[in-house]
Formats: C-alpha cells, structure tokens, sequence
C-alpha cells in the first residue's frame, strides 16, 4: 500500500478546476491518488481519515514514517509529516488548516507543512492546526489546542485541556499544566514551568472589531528556567526572568527579574530562589 519515502518537498499539485476538491480519503485512496508517502513499518488504521485538500483546493501529500501509529478515527490533513515512532491518538485532528477571522486578519484556510517529531504522542482529542512543528519526544495532552505557527522543542510536555495560540513559541523540555492558556506569540523558553490554570494575556486595549483602533498585542516572555505557580495570571508584556520563581495565585503586572521569588496580588518579589 505504501512507498518509502523521506520527501516532503515535492511539487503541489492543484484541483482540476471542473472537479470538485477531494474529500476525506482512506489511507488506501490516499496512497492510490500517489499522496501517501509511508515507510515500512508504519501503522496506520483502516479507519483513519485523511483530507489532502485545503480550502482553496491545493492538495498537499502526507509523510508518515516507520514505527508511527495513526490511530482509528484521527483525521490527518494534506502537509503533515508524522516522525518515525510517533503516535496519534484516536479522534485528533492534525494539520487542519485554520479558516475564519481573528483579532485583525482572516484566515482563508490555506493548508500548510505540518511536523509531528520522531516518538512524539498527540493524544486523544487534541486538535493541531497547519504549520505546526512539534518536536522529537514531545507529549500533546487530551484535548489541547495548538493553534496555527505554533513551535515546541524536544521533550517538552503540554498537558490536557491546554490552549496555544497562534505563532508562540515553546522550548525545549517546556512543562505546561492542564487547564492553562497561553496567548498568542507567547515564548516559553527551555525548561520553564507553568502550573496548572495559567492564565498569559497579550492585549492591552482588548479592542474588538474596531475599524478606528488597531488592537495593542504584546505577548508575555518566560525566560529560561522560569517557574509560574498555579492559577497565575500574567498581563501583556510582562517578562519573566530567568529561573525566577512565582507563587501560586499571582497576578504579574510588572517584570520579575531573573532568579526572583514573587508572589501576591499584584505580584511582588519578597526574596531569591
């Protein structure tokens, strides 16, 4: 049913103009439209469901290397590439192009590459948008959402119920609680820590549909090694520093320094770690 293959580059091809864009695909129709790139050894379920169309109709091919499980009823969309030895769980969606508006642009629902590391497991629920790579050994909870330009580094963990917004940036042995929400362009450095119900807001007008004001987005900044309490909430802007650490409970209105131990309502810093 498959051929082995590494490549992702290969060129994309388009719809037909006076056909309709292709639908949800059987591993075994992908293959057979020549859009399945699958190494030996690779497992895919029968009742897997594969969409290699775009809203605009460009067809995109699916990578999936040797070891990798796709589990029943996960939906793979056209772009990803799924590591050697990584697992999709059952009922995902991996690589859904994002369509609609929010805070000041529109979607169109453009597919785009998508990249599950080697021994990566997206759990059961989770929901991962195009141009997402996540990488070698990461855990993805149930029910998180990473939304579209998201970046995780090796060993990382985002626990369940978890939301990512679009284009943040997440390093590498990241642990992120369930329950937390982290806004849109938010950086988690390596090996920082957020607790459980993290809050991270990055607007500071919270302008809505205004045509006469351009929303005011500043993404808060969590430096190497930082550690943020459970049930913190952190406003626009602020930045965290390095190895400092935040009580649980804290509302962070102003920068922490690095190595810092604060806490309060507003945060304050009361020592060192």
């Amino acid at each position: 049913m498959t051929s082995p293959t590494t490549s992702t580059s290969m060129a994309m091809p388009q719809v037909p103009s006076n056909q309709p864009p292709a639908q949800e695909l059987t591993a075994a129709e992908l293959d057979r439209a020549g859009l399945l790139h699958a190494d030996p050894g690779a497992r895919i379920s029968r009742f897997a469901v594969f969409v290699p169309t775009d809203a605009l109709g460009t067809l995109r091919p699916v990578t999936i290397h040797s070891g990798a499980v796709v589990s029943p009823f996960s939906v793979v969309h056209g772009g990803t590439t799924i590591g050697a030895h990584a697992r999709i769980e059952g009922h995902t969606i991996v690589g859904t192009p994002e369509l609609g508006y929010a805070v000041g642009r529109v979607y169109p629902g453009v597919g785009g590459g998508t990249m599950i590391g080697a021994g990566a497991v997206v759990r059961s629920g989770a929901v991962v948008y195009a141009d997402v790579q996540i990488g070698l050994n990461v855990l993805i909870g149930h029910h998180t959402l990473l939304r579209t330009d998201v970046q995780v580094g090796a060993e990382s963990q985002l626990g369940h119920h978890l939301t990512v917004e679009r284009a943040s940036r997440i390093g590498r042995e990241v642990r992120c609680s369930p329950g937390s929400h982290i806004t849109s362009s938010t950086v988690l450095a390596d090996r920082v820590f957020l607790g459980a119900g993290v809050r991270t807001i990055n607007d500071k007008t919270l302008t809505w549909r205004d045509p006469l004001r351009k929303p005011l987005l500043i993404a808060p900044q969590f430096d190497t090694g930082a550690k943020i309490g459970s049930g913190s909430i952190v406003l626009a802007g602020i930045r965290v520093g390095e190895q400092a650490l935040i009580g649980s409970g804290s509302l962070l209105t102003r920068d922490i320094p690095p190595g810092a131990l604060a806490y309060g309502h507003p945060a304050r810093v009361h020592g060192e770690v």
